[in-house]
């Protein structure tokens, strides 16, 4: 019996708990250190496990999965700079909330710190950014059974608890790795079974009534939904019972019929907005992606925060009060305590605008032959089949859905907004679509290039995604900033790249289709869908040309506005 057979043994044990408490899917990458742990994964009965060639994709993809399914993913990876590259990941997965169990291996205790190849300090190496941490014991001090069942209960039951998020496992190994194949008894032990709460907490019946006081005399209102988790459609039935309007994020889950159509294009109207300022907000979830959406909060003359994931979403320090409880039954409380109110003029006001807005914005945007980003992104949400899910990359594209995107049912998005990198975007995509959902992405085409490692090693791997991409060859979204005032903006800032997208396709394994016309777009999405595998669908964007046209479709909207 070895150390290697030993190892494995424990590991087994640690995955059998691992299993139990509701981990299926595990990311796992080559490596030698890692061998006990990345063995006793692939063996596993009840373990599907997913192999990436790097780290960073590897995170990524256990990061898809488990926003995809709200159950805790695992990625494993070997010692040194592997572990570092799962910092991204494990940032994002802090940020939103999502369960994710980070298993590194590593040298024992006498190796560190004594120059041994592939050994840097792992003790805490995510710092902050993991809820929970531990540097494990070193597999073959005895019967140990019992510790390392409890270990990976912990985990698991750790990351997925309230609010959810990474935890980190550090994993020491002494050689041999490689078991001989010997049986290792492990003794006798009792399983660990932990039991965690997984929702936020319920509404107490002090916090529903103060917010039923709150509300009951307010004609002037707004609830505003920004990024969740959890179902609040009763925030919807809330809107309609108060005369509030409801402006929702795509990404909250109430983008639905009932919310406001246009009110991004509301918000960014100087005049419409500051005459439209609310005596009270409402902000379900995330703070807004947009700057008039923030800029609607902060000058509220009330905002109450309903944050049921601890995100402190209020940059503004405007909250007079912040409330961590399930959204969904709160809205619902409050929304039978109180008299459906009579048709107001402010409601009025509000629905009168956007039915204007959504009719210059649409009209406008359907008489441009070539395709523009906006209509590419209200397009696309428009068109998928119910129960798809549409996950929307950093930058323009969240920002181009919510202001496009039509209110419908039936569709799931999500986005890495956390930290709102566009890093790991396609690995999350496919990650995502390895969980059996109907997947599709909207993406910039620098998203795509900055993780094409994954696309290359995962498109022939059976997945199904579509990729949506938007090419204006760079970073459009610092033309709408203030760099896009420097001599340097075109060097430093939007880097254009002049890749050919077909190309990479072609040695990615992946389908192609390049669309030249707005028209084009819906019918090469459902083709791109039927054919299964992974496909581009690459949309050419003329980056000024794009500027502009988001600037006319602005101005369009504020003259229809003044002459109401």
């Amino acid at each position: 019996m070895s150390e290697g057979d030993v190892s494995l043994a424990c590991m087994g044990a640690f995955v059998d708990a691992l299993v139990d408490h509701g981990v299926e899917n595990v990311c796992v990458s080559p490596g030698s250190r890692s061998t006990p742990i990345a063995l006793a994964l692939y063996r596993h009965p009840r373990i599907r496990v997913h192999v990436h060639l790097d780290e960073r994709s590897s995170a990524f993809f256990a990061l898809g999965l488990a926003k995809a399914t709200g159950n805790p993913a695992a990625v494993a990876c070997t010692s040194g700079t592997a572990a570092a590259n799962l910092f991204p990941a494990v940032v994002e997965a802090s940020l939103s909330r999502s369960p994710l169990v980070v298993l590194t291996a590593d040298r024992p205790a006498e190796l560190r710190g004594v120059g041994a190849n592939q050994t840097i300090d792992q003790l805490e190496l995510f710092g902050k950014y993991a809820k929970w941490f531990v540097d494990a014991e070193v597999p073959g001090g005895g019967p140990e059974g019992g510790y390392w069942h409890a270990l990976g209960a912990d985990a698991a039951v750790r990351s997925r608890g309230h609010p959810p998020g990474p935890v980190h496992v550090n994993l020491p190994f002494r050689e041999p790795l490689v078991p001989s194949g010997a049986k290792v008894e492990l003794g006798g032990f009792a399983l660990a079974r932990r039991e965690v709460g997984v929702r936020p907490p319920l509404p107490r019946g002090s916090d529903v009534e103060r917010l039923t006081a709150m509300v009951k005399g307010v004609e002037r209102g707004a609830i505003v939904g920004g990024g969740l988790r959890q179902n609040a459609a009763a925030a919807v039935a809330l809107g309609r019972v108060l005369g509030w309007p409801l402006i929702a994020e795509p990404a909250s889950g109430l983008r639905v019929p009932g919310a406001l159509t246009a009110g991004q294009f509301l918000l960014a109207d100087q005049d419409f907005a500051s005459a439209h300022v609310p005596d009270l907000a409402v902000q379900i979830g995330a703070a807004p992606i947009s700057r008039a959406g923030l800029a609607l909060v902060a000058t509220a003359k009330t905002l109450v925060i309903v944050d049921p994931d601890r995100l402190i979403a209020d940059p503004a320090r405007h909250a007079s009060w912040t409330i961590e409880v399930d959204p969904g039954p709160l809205a619902a409380a409050v929304a039978e305590r109180v008299d459906e109110r009579a048709p107001t003029a402010w409601l009025q006001e509000w629905q009168d605008a956007d039915a204007i807005a959504r009719r210059v914005v649409d009209e406008l945007i359907d008489s441009w032959d070539e395709p523009f980003e906006g209509r590419v992104a209200r397009d696309l949400a428009a068109s998928l089949s119910d129960g798809s899910t549409l996950v929307v990359g950093s930058s323009m594209p969240v920002r181009d859905l919510d202001a496009f995107m039509q209110p419908r049912n039936g569709l799931r998005v999500l986005a890495n907004r956390g930290a709102s990198g566009i890093d790991g975007f396609v690995s999350t995509v496919l990650g995502v679509a390895a969980s059996d959902a109907r997947t599709y992405a909207l993406c910039g085409d620098l998203s795509l290039l900055h993780d094409a490692g994954s696309l290359l090693w995962s498109a022939k791997r059976g997945h199904d995604a579509v990729f949506v991409v938007p090419n204006n060859d760079g970073g459009v979204m610092f033309s709408f900033l203030g760099q896009r005032e420097l001599p340097e903006l075109e060097v430093l800032f939007t880097t254009p790249h002049g890749l050919d997208l077909a190309k990479l396709a072609d040695a990615a394994g992946a389908g192609h289709v390049r669309i030249e016309r707005a028209g084009d777009l819906v019918p090469a999405v459902g083709r791109a869908a039927n054919a299964d595998g992974v496909w581009i669908v690459e949309v050419p964007s003329d980056r000024r040309m794009n500027v502009a046209r988001h600037t006319e479709v602005t101005a369009a909207v504020g003259a229809a506005l003044g002459v109401r």
